[in-house]
């Protein structure tokens, strides 16, 4: 696999460098986090000078490893996104500090290896499921180590609280600091939630004025992602709701009360305008013809009446050549009609009945209301059993050791406790460094292998050089808490390169342990880090662990395995058991979501396959991203087929759909068995609908692309 490098040599010489040798040099782009580097400075810097004024600096280490880790889970998104995205980590953190510490007080230095051993498989496996539950796996695992290794005083459960109380304090942050939005002259609670529902208009216009062009991929995917924030956004809106959401007084901004429920109420609504609007958009990306300009001007103003609480005026006119055209013009007229109902003062007192009246809603206009209240889980779970056609879910313990979370788990596990091991023969105390670093090495959602040595090498080396240089220009004891406190600030930056993330955490780390006491720990550290990449390197890249056909087969087949279950349930025939009236199909929007999700985190674990060191297995030669680009195009053709048929056009014939989704589904079976054999063959597409004609022509191509050479 070769990939361009626009920052090295000449046109030819970028054309031949390797991608496993030029993504240590990938630099991520992003706006700069003012609100987030605030928070970081305002984190862990002034806990650990809490600490060393009341003479209790062990404490304060604690509370600030506990702030400097969740600064590094303070990504962008709204409030409740950041209550999950830091406090479920910080738990984890915590619980793992707790058994790290009740480890340590047996004095059995050896017993750590076995348990770091049982830690790390637990982490691995629980990394498939997705970055949230990555990041409070890898926590889990670093502070069980931190805790049975770094001799601090105190029992277990003080140092488990003292951690968590960090985290806590960075989160009180994240709440208090918000960051300003653009174009919002007063701040609400619900600012999060309706930049996210807004830049779903604004990711549907760029994908639709994009078309025809070079960028069109990049726009759709972007939009795709765009959606998926949007979703969690508002799930996590609807989850974590105040109480006093219902009571208190009126008006259509930030306070409690009646205002903040039709506010909350105006949300919904027009993020069910924005994904039927995106459904529609989505067919008229799959046709892949350029669009007029004005096209993509329907959706832009909604984002702008989205940001100021407005209808969005006038629109641009319809144009039906075709019916996905003619059904994007009438979801466009469903979310004018749900824009102007949801305006302030329009529907004065609907607000407080959040989610009824909906049925009422769906004969206003041809499509049907999209500010719909989604089914809860149990209700989604119920139908999705009595679907016709359904294929029996595996039970738990299949899931659980399903080969990739086998081979993620055994790959951390191994690496962890051989580190723990080599460190205990060196060291009498302090020997979590090596373990530690182990866990953030081996970690497969993070990166390339050899990319995260590479960078973990150079991050430490730069770290302690900068720490060494502090020790000896600055003097007294309160110098480490200005380190802290700088170096809080630059942890939401450097999460854009690992390798600028690692001198940072060195830097914090160095410091915090030098409060605690532990003075002539900067050498050692480097050496420690040296022998954690050369561990991991060596036992990371043993061939049973690194067969690309379990990593990236897995979440293909999941993806695969969702789409099928949605074009399985969009094509329902009318009257059967389990069918749903597209009218009220949140459970279609609801698989259709999961699909999408479900590939883009196929194609993050495609690209880190294709960075690493070229293996022994025959499927390194496989060209992942491309299959994912086709299975893309099955998920767009699958919408389409709802759009058309919501739309009048005629199912396909049963047979015909029969055999496409038993297609799908034994694709899945084959890429999720990890074993390097043919897929199965395919049958002729169908002739009778484009749509599904697409599915198995992209499936066809996926086989070819993944049959051993």
């Amino acid at each position: 696999m070769r990939v361009p490098l626009s920052s090295v040599g000449s046109p030819r010489a970028r054309r031949a460098v390797p991608a496993w040798l030029s993504h240590p040099l990938g630099w991520h782009s992003a706006p700069v986090p003012r609100a987030a580097m605030v928070r970081g400075a305002l984190g862990a810097g002034p806990l650990l000078a809490l600490g060393v004024s009341a003479g209790h600096p062990g404490p304060a280490v604690l509370a600030g490893l506990g702030a400097m880790l969740a600064g590094v889970n303070d990504r962008p998104g709204t409030r409740r996104t950041g209550v999950v995205h830091i406090g479920l980590p910080a738990v984890a953190g915590a619980l793992g500090l707790l058994g790290g510490g009740l480890l340590a007080a047996t004095g059995s230095r050896w017993a750590a290896v076995p348990a770091l051993l049982v830690v790390g498989w637990l982490s691995g496996a629980l990394s498939v499921g997705g970055p949230v539950w990555s990041a409070a796996a890898m926590q889990s695992l670093v502070t069980a180590a931190v805790g049975a290794g770094m001799p601090l005083p105190g029992p277990a459960w003080l140092k488990a609280c003292c951690f968590l109380g960090g985290a806590g304090w960075l989160l009180l942050l994240r709440l208090l600091l918000r960051t300003p939005r653009p174009g919002r002259r007063h701040g609400t609670r619900w600012d999060g939630e309706l930049e996210a529902v807004a830049e779903v208009f604004d990711a549907l216009a760029d994908a639709l004025g994009a078309l025809g062009g070079p960028d069109a991929e990049p726009a759709r995917r972007a939009l795709t992602a765009a959606q998926h924030r949007a979703d969690e956004a508002l799930r996590l809106m609807r989850l974590l709701s105040w109480p006093a959401r219902r009571t208190g007084g009126r008006g259509s901004g930030g306070g409690s009360g009646q205002g903040a429920a039709a506010q909350a109420y105006r949300i919904t609504e027009r993020f069910g305008a924005a994904t039927a609007l995106c459904e529609a958009g989505i067919a008229l990306l799959w046709e892949g013809r350029p669009l007029p300009r004005q096209v993509s001007e329907g959706p832009r103003r909604l984002a702008v009446a989205v940001r100021e609480g407005s209808a969005p005026g006038a629109l641009p006119s319809p144009a039906a050549d075709s019916v996905q055209r003619g059904a994007f013009d009438r979801a466009l007229l469903a979310a004018a009609v749900t824009f102007d109902r949801t305006s302030p003062g329009r529907g004065r007192g609907r607000e407080q009945g959040w989610g009824q009246d909906r049925e009422a809603e769906d004969t206003q206009v041809g499509t049907p209301a999209p500010g719909r209240t989604p089914l809860s889980r149990r209700e989604r779970a119920h139908r999705a059993r009595r679907a016709p056609g359904r294929r029996p879910v595996r039970p738990w313990h299949g899931r659980v050791f399903a080969p990739a979370r086998r081979e993620y788990g055994l790959r951390v596990a191994l690496c962890v406790a051989a580190s723990a091991a080599v460190a205990l023969t060196l060291h009498q105390e302090h020997w979590y460094w090596l373990p530690a670093t182990a866990a953030f090495l081996v970690k497969p959602d993070l990166g390339p292998l050899f990319s995260r040595v590479v960078n973990r090498v150079a991050g430490t080396a730069t770290g302690v050089v900068v720490f060494t240089l502090a020790t000896a220009v600055l003097g007294g004891s309160w110098w480490p808490v200005g380190v802290v406190v700088a170096g809080g600030a630059l942890v939401p930056v450097a999460t854009r390169h690992f390798g600028f993330q690692t001198a940072v955490v060195t830097l914090l780390v160095l410091s915090f342990v030098h409060t605690a006491g532990d003075t002539e720990a900067t050498a050692a550290r480097l050496l420690d880090t040296a022998l954690a990449c050369a561990i991991v390197l060596l036992v990371g890249h043993l061939p049973p662990l690194t067969d690309p056909r379990v990593r990236v087969g897995h979440r293909f087949a999941v993806a695969l395995r969702r789409t099928e279950r949605y074009l399985r349930h969009i094509l329902d025939a009318p009257g059967a058991p389990g069918a749903v009236p597209r009218g009220a199909d949140t459970v279609g929007i609801a698989l259709r979501h999961a699909a999408y999700r479900a590939l883009a985190e196929a194609r993050a674990t495609a690209e880190t396959a294709v960075a690493e060191l070229p293996g022994p297995h025959r499927a390194h030669r496989y060209d992942w991203l491309a299959a994912l680009a086709r299975a893309e195009r099955i998920v767009d053709a699958a919408t389409v087929c709802a759009v058309r048929v919501e739309h009048g056009v005629p199912r396909p014939p049963a047979a015909e759909i029969r055999k496409v989704t038993e297609a799908l589904a034994a694709m899945a079976d084959s890429l999720e068995s990890g074993r390097d054999t043919r897929p199965p063959a395919l049958p002729p597409a169908p002739r009778d609908c484009r749509s599904l004609g697409d599915v198995m022509h992209h499936l066809h191509g996926i086989r070819l692309l993944t049959t051993a050479a």
